[in-house]
Order: structure tokens, then C-alpha cells, then sequence
């Protein structure tokens, strides 16, 4: 059961998704000799920054895996063979008017036009059927920097915004008392955490993540529908929950967490890859639990869990992730009494 304010049912999102992947657009008025070259110069430039690519014709599909597909941050794709894409870009030429009129109907949401010629003209057809098509904005087809622009702002516009996820589910055993729970800084952790999380993330997009709801009351909360999977299972959960967002994930047993850290995080994110997460200095391992986990994280994990492969650790490793060197210290956890006793005199001294 997913749960938010006062115990109230909440509706799974559905995950965003076009024919192959979440952000893709069409290009129309190509023809097939023409379309690969200039595909491949512009995904050729998006590559220095983004995962990108382009497909040119149903026999072309280079890589099938829906995995793959899901880690692209934008896909170039020829109209004439995936005519339905919910984005489109208008090639205008001087002999491109057949190839338009065949896709006339699924010209519904041109995000901007392209002319090849001096020549390249709006058809009538197409000015009658869709009057408006003239004020969108259009570039020469050799100003490659502006198109590609254009196109990085459509990725932009798709950057996942952040829920954050303070896990408190944690049996706490070697702890013998709920670690969640635990005074560092004037108040129970998770609430010191809420309120420093509150600072860059709306309220109601913090959740507490935990196994049962008898656990907390009269908050926003996320039950765990993996049991018994610890972190990952809440991170699941989450993702569950609403797979369109990027989740801040953070540990009640991070004593040293402070806003300023967080901000870093935030700041330093790269959403291009999926996950930001902290390593301190001289570790050769990143810590999973504060870290921004992507939407393309998701599919990783789930096809992780169906191989039993359980470790956060190892999926940061074994992934293309924004690594964030910091001090030890600032990311030390804490799990024993005498951690904690030891860790609340350095923080009253």
C-alpha cells in the first residue's frame, strides 16, 4: 500500500514512454538517402553531453534491448518509419511535399522546422490543416549549432524533477532502538532530515520510506512492496510509486548530513547518468544512501532484483554514475550505541 498524508491511497504514475524511449522525436520531410547522414551529424554533436542516438528505418535498430533504450536521454528517429512519435521536426524542402502529404496526420506537435533551400515552402495542404504551423520557430539546415540547441532544450525539459526518500523502514538490530529516532541535532533524525531536504524540495514531495504504516502517522509515507530487501526494496518502492521522478535517497544513520551537503548533491547532479552519488576520499566505493537516483536507475534495478543481485554498492560500480569526492567524515554512518554516544559528544563539543 502506498500511502500519503492521513493514511490516504494514492495512484501509481505510470512511467512516461514513447515508442522506444521516455524523450524522441521524428523527423519528417527526409528522404531515406539523405536522413542517415544528417541524423548522425547531429546525434554525433548531442553525444558529447548526452546519451543519445538515432534510428533511420525499422531494419536499423542497432541495440533492442528496452535496458538500453531506457538509458537514452533523447533518440532521432526517421518519421517515414516511426510516424507516430508524439514530437516532430519539419524538414522543408523543394520536393518534400509527397513526403508530408503521406504524414500529414501525424504532423499534430512540431517542436520546430528545418529549410534546406530558399526554395522550401509550407505546402497549402499542410497550412490548411494545421494554420498555425507558420509562427513555429525554423532554422537553416546548415545551422547545425542552433538545431542541436534546440534539441539539448527539449532534453532539458524533460529532466526529472526530485522526490527525496528518508529511509527509516531499518530493523535497527545492532542498534536495539529505532536509529530513525535518534537525537544529533535537537530532534529525531528524520525530522532533522525533512526539514534540511525541505529547503530544496517541496514538502510534499519528501516521503518516508518503511515497512508497515503502523511505523509513522500523518505523514507522507511510501511502504515498502519489496520485503525484507532493505534499501533496495524502498528504493523499488519508490520508483514504484512514481517512476517519472529522480529520487534523493537518505539514511537515518548519517549523522553528519547537514543542508550544505545536500545542496552539493543537487548542484552537482548529472542527469545523464543514473545516479549522483558521494564517495569519500581514498574509498573505492560510492555510498548509495544519500544519493539522487534517476528514472533510468529503475530498469536497472529491476533487472538487477530478478537476478538476486541486491547490492546498491554494486549497482553504482557496475554503472555509469556522477561521482562527488567529500570528506569521510561527512559520510560516516552509525549503528551501534556506542557509535552513537561517541558521535553525539563530537557534536556537542
Amino acid at each position: 500500500m502506498f500511502c500519503q498524508k492521513m493514511g490516504n491511497k494514492n495512484k501509481l504514475t505510470k512511467r512516461n514512454s514513447g515508442i522506444f524511449t521516455a524523450n524522441e522525436i521524428a523527423f519528417f520531410g527526409l528522404k531515406d538517402s539523405f536522413i542517415t547522414d544528417f541524423l548522425q551529424k547531429i546525434n554525433k554533436k548531442l553525444q558529447k553531453k548526452w546519451k543519445t542516438d538515432f534510428f533511420t528505418n525499422s531494419n536499423n535498430l542497432r541495440i533492442k534491448e528496452d535496458l538500453y533504450h531506457s538509458q537514452l536521454d533523447f533518440l532521432l528517429l526517421n518519421g517515414s518509419y516511426f510516424p507516430t512519435v508524439k514530437q516532430q521536426i519539419l524538414v522543408l524542402t523543394s520536393d518534400s511535399e509527397d513526403l508530408l502529404l503521406q504524414n500529414l496526420e501525424y504532423l499534430t506537435n512540431v517542436q520546430f522546422v528545418i529549410r534546406l533551400n530558399a526554395n522550401a515552402h509550407f505546402p497549402d495542404y499542410l497550412l490548411v490543416k494545421y494554420p498555425t504551423i507558420s509562427n513555429v520557430i525554423s532554422y537553416d539546415f546548415k545551422d547545425l549549432d542552433s538545431i542541436c540547441n534546440h534539441i539539448e532544450n527539449l532534453i532539458f525539459e524533460k529532466i526529472a524533477p526530485i522526490n527525496s526518500l528518508i529511509l527509516i523502514g531499518g530493523k535497527s538490530t545492532r542498534m536495539g532502538t529505532d536509529k530513525s529516532m535518534l537525537d544529533y541535532h535537537g530532534k529525531p533524525h528524520r525530522e532533522f532530515l525533512k526539514d534540511i531536504l525541505g529547503d530544496f524540495i517541496l514538502k510534499n514531495d519528501i516521503f518516508y520510506s518503511l515497512r508497515d504504516v503502523s511505523q509513522i502517522k500523518n505523514t507522507q509515507i511510501i511502504t515498502d512492496k519489496f520485503t525484507d530487501l532493505g534499501p533496495f526494496g524502498g528504493i523499488c518502492s519508490a520508483f514504484m510509486y512514481n517512476p517519472n521522478k529522480a529520487w534523493l535517497v537518505v539514511a537515518t544513520d548519517l549523522p553528519f548530513i547537514n543542508k550544505y551537503l545536500i545542496q552539493k548533491l543537487i548542484y552537482k547532479r548529472n542527469p545523464s547518468k543514473i545516479a549522483t552519488a558521494f564517495i569519500g576520499k581514498n574509498k573505492d566505493f560510492p555510498e548509495p544512501l544519500i544519493t539522487i537516483w534517476e528514472p533510468k536507475a529503475y530498469p536497472v534495478l529491476l533487472q538487477q532484483l530478478s537476478r538476486g543481485e541486491l547490492s546498491l554498492i554494486k549497482t553504482l560500480k557496475n554503472n555509469e554514475i556522477e561521482l562527488i569526492e567529500v570528506d569521510n567524515s561527512l559520510i560516516k554512518n552509525v549503528n551501534t550505541k556506542e557509535e552513537y554516544e561517541k558521535i553525539k559528544k563530537e557534536l556537542t563539543k
